[in-house]
């Protein structure tokens, strides 16, 4: 098991609460950081950190480890219970997993908790091995957190785009492994926008794999690919070949906004991009996004950002 001992925080024990133990490696220096023998062995390759097994009691928030697996074709682990609450967030490969007697299927994008009390088996596709990230935490609020993001142990869900989470998972192990003094709090709150990100790309779980999903994938990805041109919803439904009140639909389902609040929200980000230029004009700036009044383009841009494009300049 390969894990980044060398830049690790030093381990203090672990929760009372757990049944599992520490284990050093074999020969190793008695001053060496452990890992817990929660870890799977049927690991290829992982980027880990811990900040420590035994969180204070009295904290509202205390991030316990995580990281980032490639999982072995062989790779599979069944628990009755877990002594932490953990969020698990699947960036490649397939799998099944198996929570409180319910049966999912994971594919990228899949995401889902477990914890004290819950039980849980997850296991690796063989032709498409698992690759996850992972987050282990306690504290005195860490059940309600849970549950604002309508995620509570034992919950499975999927999210979209299926990377949408990779980012904030990415900075959360760099900032557990440099583990300055500042990491435990850093961590924490990186726990806490994870919990927003989720709520605002989480899809429904049934919903991922239905051609209405797919549609709504290819709309989505026409208009972030020819914004500048488009300007009107029925545009948009004709080239992507559907009933404009049925595109409507689509994104109130899966985004929670209209297609045209998404078209132009594009248009004003880069907008606002331009705007920033030395020399920029709003006259040529609007004809870029597709408005023939400037009027009206300015107008689009103080609905969209707040402020109107005269005031947006003058912010620098």
């Amino acid at each position: 098991m390969n894990s980044p001992r060398a830049n690790a925080a030093k381990l203090t024990g672990l929760s009372d609460t757990g049944r599992e133990g520490v284990r050093a490696p074999p020969n190793a220096p008695a001053d060496d950081p452990v890992e817990p023998d929660f870890f799977s062995p049927q690991v290829s390759k992982a980027r880990r950190f811990f900040l420590s097994l035994n969180p204070p009691k009295d904290r509202a928030l205390a991030v316990v480890c995580g990281g980032y697996e490639n999982c072995t074709a062989e790779y599979a682990i069944e628990r009755e219970t877990f002594p932490f609450y953990t969020l698990e967030y699947v960036a490649a490969g397939q799998g099944d997993l198996k929570l409180k007697n319910r049966r999912h299927a994971l594919q990228p994008g899949s995401l889902f908790t477990y914890g004290p009390g819950v039980p849980h088996r997850i296991t690796g596709d063989r032709a498409h091995p698992l690759v996850k990230y992972f987050v282990n935490f306690a504290g005195t609020g860490a059940a309600n957190l849970l549950n604002d993001w309508e995620m509570s142990p034992g919950t499975a869900s999927h999210v979209f785009p299926s990377n949408a989470l990779q980012g904030l998972f990415e900075e959360l192990i760099a900032s557990g492994i440099r583990g300055t003094s500042r990491a435990a709090r850093l961590c924490s709150k990186l726990v806490e926008c994870l919990g927003l990100k989720i709520m605002d790309s989480r899809i429904p779980l049934e919903a991922a794999s239905t051609p209405s999903f797919t549609s709504y994938q290819s709309c989505r990805q026409h208009i972030q690919e020819n914004f500048p041109r488009l300007k009107t919803l029925g545009q948009i439904a004709r080239e992507c070949h559907l009933d404009g009140s049925y595109l409507c639909r689509l994104f109130r389902r899966y985004d929670h906004e209209s297609p045209y609040r998404y078209l132009m929200r594009l248009k004003m980000n880069c907008a606002a991009e331009l705007l920033l230029r030395p020399g920029a004009m709003v006259k040529q700036v609007s004809a870029s996004a597709g408005f023939a009044n400037p009027f009206h383009f300015s107008r689009a841009f103080k609905q969209v950002l707040g402020l109107s494009p005269d005031r947006f300049r003058r912010l620098r």
